[in-house]
């Protein structure tokens, strides 16, 4: 059972919606939301049965009305201070989440099932958080309150979660007290002289914890002994470390199981006999432990580490494990937290050679920070054992650089599919070769030209036929210059949106023009032009943000002359990104602001006249051809609102971008497009799956598309529309004609 104390995911007050309980219910994975007044007391609960059974009964839903009118008001709860025994009673198959109340019925606490696992703090510490990272500073403050206060302010810039200290009165833990020992080994001398010298006061130790959580860190403390344990119980630490010389001291053991709180027990210096006679008296005292790997050599020879220990000593405990490192560097800890380590703890200092044995074996804190970062990518890529999909950026370059299945030679409708017609050709746009052989002898269920690809409906499925569509705003697709012709009499489209390559600037629109065009047009700027150069206007560098404007400066009179062959449109869109992306990691939010305003100032430089630039709104990673990147600009709803009122732009409202932004902030979409919708011009409408997925076809991602339809119903009720489906183009437009199908049926 873990308790977990943070519990913004499992709760929605009553007056809010049912469509944002929907939302904390799909967030939090338990099927759950408890339904809390605006002073925290629990009023009842909300699951996928309670919306489900409400939905049956309500042909005509409304997901706006408050959540109070659909909860179940005979929630099961439990007071916060119940025996542990006592609540994990009470689970049962139905019940695998219980709210925990205080005397005042207030929700302070979910206890969950079959999670291993505690909260200190804001933090959980379990299978499925990231990585606890402790900062040990023990003794190095070396006697100062104000060395232990800056390393604390060093170890919170660099990343940590938590700082540890240690205590100990020297009187009762010493057998001759603080009097010097002269048959004592040459060990144990030179500890007790650093102890005698570094210690700092049980006075000023609170003096520091209190500092640590002023600045927003845990503190964290060793008791080595029964009299500091009293006092550290007295201060009201809230959880307790235990070293490796007391792993096997069952009496100090047994008087820290007694507090109730969690252990987090270092394994340094037992034996495997003794890791699990320990293991036992834990678990005999009901208390929570996690247990880390650790070897108490100050520093630890890399052949000694032995990490492989760690998945044995979770099969040993069925406890959260971590590591505990004393040797040089941070390569291992990072790559034990490949092997499963949920908390780690190194050493923490300002200067390895100061007096004591701990600093020779500390990070300084640049080291930390390194090895945090280090810890945080590890985590991102260990990913789920599940089955192997392919990413985006791998279907962006499967698209370029992978193999089809083309056709040599023309074939008409139900003619028969034979080898000898097949050939394997790049690029990898189609059917991969792998199928081959199923689509010989098969009947076409469609006429081919030679080189044409060969697409998954030619093999399974029913092929999605373009027709007529209704819709409540004007609609349009996205286009090239070449399928023009053909894909705009397919349908009655409204508009259509010419997504410019930088090949394409190089074309002559008299070449696929002649005729005056009934039907209005609306332009999508290149990202990429010759030279690897992506747009950018808030570039710092002079010399690339010109060559910026100068392109957009192109793009603005190519539409000024599409202008003349689709003179419906008074004053065509130009739909850019106007930049602000970069490699490693966001920028600080000073930056950001400075970027916005290079980015007014440059489009100040272009000729708009008869054109209307719109900026679109950006995801947070977004995938420039394979590669990924970080978006400072346009992706905060408030920032979009900010500079749209200050310099009178409106923007294209990308909803896949936007909803990729909102998985990753954990921003709502629906108050996300409330807020921008003053501003929006024009719409790409796309679903999007976590925070990268970008263009997948609708239904298939993480938008409420019934709620999505309902906001821009009342928000934006004209503003017309185009799917952006992710080669929506390919196959005669089926991924558009499908997106479409889907929006109707939706009411969109």
């Amino acid at each position: 059972m873990l308790i977990n104390k943070n519990i913004s995911k499992y709760i929605i007050f009553d007056s809010e919606s049912i469509s944002r309980a929907l939302e904390k219910i799909n967030t939090n994975k338990k099927r759950i939301v408890f339904v809390v007044s605006e002073n925290g007391k629990l009023l009842g609960s909300l699951n996928d049965g309670d919306f489900r059974r409400w939905l049956a009964s309500n042909p005509d839903f409304d997901l706006s009305k408050d959540s109070s009118q659909l909860m179940n008001k005979n929630v099961i709860s439990v007071n916060i201070n119940t025996d542990r025994a006592a609540i994990e009673a009470v689970f049962s198959d139905a019940i695998d989440v219980i709210p925990l109340v205080d005397s005042s019925f207030r929700l302070t606490a979910v206890a969950l099932k079959n999670e291993t696992g505690f909260v200190v703090g804001d933090k959980s510490i379990s299978e499925t958080s990231p990585a606890y990272i402790i900062a040990e500073i023990g003794n190095n403050h070396n006697g100062s309150i104000d060395l232990a206060k800056k390393l604390a302010d060093a170890a919170n810039q660099a990343g940590a979660d938590c700082v540890k200290f240690q205590m100990r009165d020297l009187t009762s833990l010493y057998k001759n007290g603080l009097s010097k020992d002269t048959a004592a080994d040459l060990g144990a001398q030179y500890t007790m002289d650093l102890l005698s010298k570094f210690q700092l006061s049980t006075a000023e130790l609170i003096e520091v914890f209190d500092y640590c959580k002023s600045i927003g860190l845990t503190p964290l403390c060793t008791p080595w002994d029964l009299n500091s344990l009293r006092a550290l119980e007295n201060y009201g630490m809230e959880f307790y470390k235990v070293a490796s010389a007391d792993f096997t001291n069952h009496e100090l053991l047994e008087s820290l199981a007694d507090t109730g709180k969690p252990l987090i027990c270092s394994t340094g210096m037992s034996t495997e006999i003794e890791v699990n006679q320990t293991i036992s008296f834990l678990r005999g005292k009901g208390v929570t432990f996690a247990l880390l790997h650790c070897n108490s050599t100050y520093p630890t020879p890399y052949k000694d580490v032995n990490l492989a220990y760690l998945p044995r000593l979770k099969k040993l405990s069925g406890a959260i494990i971590g590591y505990s490192g004393h040797e040089r560097g941070t390569s291992v800890p990072i790559a034990a937290v490949a092997l499963g380590a949920k908390i780690i703890e190194k050493h923490f200092t300002f200067d390895n050679n100061m007096e004591g044995n701990d600093h020779k074996v500390s990070l300084l804190p640049d080291e930390f920070k390194q090895m945090v970062a280090g810890i945080r990518a590890v985590e991102e890529s260990i990913g789920f054992d599940c089955e192997r999909k392919i990413t985006q950026g791998e279907m962006l370059n499967r698209e370029t650089l992978a193999k089809s299945i083309v056709i040599n030679q023309k074939l008409s409708k139900n003619d028969i599919i034979t080898r000898a017609m097949l050939e394997v050709k790049s690029p990898g746009q189609g059917l991969q070769p792998i199928y081959r052989e199923e689509l010989i002898g098969k009947k076409a269920k469609r006429d081919f030209n030679e080189g044409d690809f060969f697409y998954e409906t030619d093999l399974n499925g029913e092929l999605i036929l373009p027709r007529e569509y209704k819709f409540s705003r004007p609609f349009g697709i996205p286009i090239r210059y070449h399928d023009y012709e053909d894909l705009v009499k397919k349908s009655n489209f409204d508009f259509v949106e010419f997504h410019l390559s930088y090949q394409d600037m190089e074309l002559q629109v008299s070449d696929y023009f002649s005729d005056i065009q009934d039907i209005h047009f609306a332009v999508h700027s290149p990202e990429l032009f010759k030279g690897d150069h992506i747009m950018n206007l808030a570039s710092g560098d002079p010399k690339y943000r010109k060559r910026s404007i100068n392109e957009l400066q192109r793009v603005c009179d190519v539409s000024r002359e599409l202008k003349q062959y689709f003179r419906k449109t008074k004053k065509p869109i130009i739909v850019i990104n106007a930049g602000g992306f970069s490699q490693n990691g966001f920028f600080s939010k000073t930056l950001v602001e400075e970027m916005y305003a290079i980015v007014a100032d440059s489009l100040e430089e272009i000729n708009q006249e008869g054109v209307e630039i719109l900026i679109q709104t950006m995801p947070p990673f977004p995938w420039h051809f394979g590669g990924q990147s970080h978006h400072n600009l346009f992706v905060d709803p408030h920032e979009i609102v900010k500079f749209c009122s200050e310099h009178n732009y409106r923007i294209c409202y990308d909803v896949s971008h936007s909803m990729m932004a909102c998985n990753y902030n954990n921003w709502n979409l629906s108050y996300f497009t409330k807020l921008i919708s003053p501003h929006i011009a024009h719409m790409h409408i796309v679903d999007a799956l976590g925070v990268d997925g970008e263009g997948v076809q609708m239904g298939d991602g993480d938008i409420d598309f019934h709620e999505l339809a309902n906001d821009l119903c009342h928000a934006a009720p004209s503003i017309m529309f185009l799917p952006e489906i992710w080669q929506g183009h390919k196959n005669n437009g089926e991924g558009f004609w499908r997106a479409f199908e889907f929006l109707e049926k939706n009411r969109f």
